[in-house]
């Protein structure tokens, strides 16, 4: 096993390193850094500076129109954006769809959704949770009934990220309630401005409303939308979560929030805190340990072998260290963590550079106003993408059998 880089993929770094710096707009790197709210407009902006490069699908083979990288390319594109300040990429598109679409879509479908979702012009949302099904995902309840050749939608999909955005859905469907649950669930496309598509945001703690509650009230989805075969969804379904729980992983954003917290922590005076400082070590420690499991995996597909398949195993420990670093965020900065005022936020009003000539303000930096919101946003972490709890037995059952 080899954890080096070669020359070759030093250099590759150098060229994402000097595009990524030259491309990225600092007004939205500046919010990354700091844990401003980026709007849709943030984030369509940087998805289609991405799409035009042929960057946004990283991940794509060439065939459909990505840049075929490698594991470890991919890696270090991850790693220079995160670095940079670039949003993350909405993942629902490029990174879980667009998949199962390569995968289990018909010609006609990949040539119809996979240009939108390469240029960054469509937005897309996922149908998965239910009020009833969230980490018991099977047992779904929205419905698809066939007539003719159309699909007729009702339900209701809860937590949906960003779905106030979406101009297509893709869901989890029951076409069947014969044998198990699992065995009746399809796999829909929607377009969100159908008749009978309601959405409604959910306005969580911090005063965002990052989800939403969406409903089908009648929705007719053609029968060409149908990706792969009817109740056959679980096994597509299975291909995008592998997706999603090693994005949740995200250890290259760990790595950008570690270098903040310490920067927290020297601006509130708790760096010479031993104590303190301890935790920020056994953190760098988990961070480090993580990115080595993470490399042990690119070495493994570098080199040709079947690497194990660890996705529940990088989402629990990368969502877990999420959850640390933004308790310790809130530590640092004790009571100047609170303030949950949006346009104090985003007016710098703890002591943003611009105002510091002007003799500052309490707190120190401005990355301090949105921890908070921050602390309260990563609670969800350990339970999307599948539960903790259930990610750890199916580990356990991967590897005690």
């Amino acid at each position: 096993m080899d954890l080096a880089f070669t020359p070759e993929e030093q250099q590759f770094r150098e060229e994402v390193r000097a595009w990524v710096r030259a491309n990225l707009p600092p007004d939205i790197a500046h919010k990354v850094h700091n844990a401003l709210t980026l709007s849709r407009d943030d984030m369509q902006r940087w998805a289609k500076i991405l799409g035009k490069k042929g960057w946004l699908g990283y991940g794509w083979p060439k065939q459909f129109g990505g840049p075929g990288w490698n594991a470890v390319q991919k890696h270090l594109f991850e790693e220079e954006c995160a670095l940079a300040g670039a949003p993350r990429i909405v993942p629902f598109g490029p990174v879980m769809v667009a998949p199962v679409i390569m995968a289990f879509g018909t010609p006609e479908q990949q040539q119809r959704f996979l240009p939108g979702i390469a240029s960054g012009e469509v937005w897309w949302s996922q149908g998965y949770s239910e009020p009833g099904a969230g980490s018991d995902l099977a047992s779904l309840k929205t419905r698809a009934e066939r007539r003719g050749d159309k699909y007729i939608v009702n339900g209701q999909k809860t937590w949906t990220t960003l779905g106030q955005y979406g101009e297509w859905i893709f869901c989890l469907v029951r076409t069947s309630t014969e044998g198990k649950p699992q065995t009746g669930i399809s796999f829909l496309l929607i377009d969100m401005k159908s008749p009978g598509v309601t959405v409604r945001p959910i306005r969580l703690l911090d005063g965002e409303c990052e989800v939403n509650e969406v409903f089908f009230d009648n929705v007719e989805v053609p029968v060409e939308n149908l990706i792969g075969e009817e109740n056959k969804g679980w096994t597509y379904a299975k291909h995008l979560l592998s997706h999603e729980r090693t994005n949740i992983a995200d250890v290259n954003r760990a790595k950008r929030e570690l270098e903040r917290l310490k920067r927290i922590a020297k601006t509130e005076g708790v760096w010479d805190d031993l104590r303190f400082r301890d935790q920020i070590a056994l953190l760098e420690v988990d961070i480090v340990a993580l990115e080595m499991l993470v490399l042990r995996v690119l070495s493994a597909e570098k080199s040709g072998k079947q690497s194990l398949d660890i996705a529940g195993l990088l989402k629990i420990r990368g969502s877990e260290i999420q959850q640390r670093y933004s308790e310790l965020m809130m530590l640092a900065a004790g009571p100047y963590a609170l303030p949950l005022i949006r346009e104090a936020m985003e007016a710098g009003w703890q002591g943003d550079a611009a105002l510091g000539a002007l003799g500052g303000f309490p707190g120190g930096v401005v990355a301090n106003a949105p921890l908070a919101s921050t602390y309260f946003n990563m609670r969800k972490t350990t339970i999307y993408g599948g539960s903790n709890e259930v990610q750890r037995n199916i580990v356990a059952q991967t590897v005690l059998g």
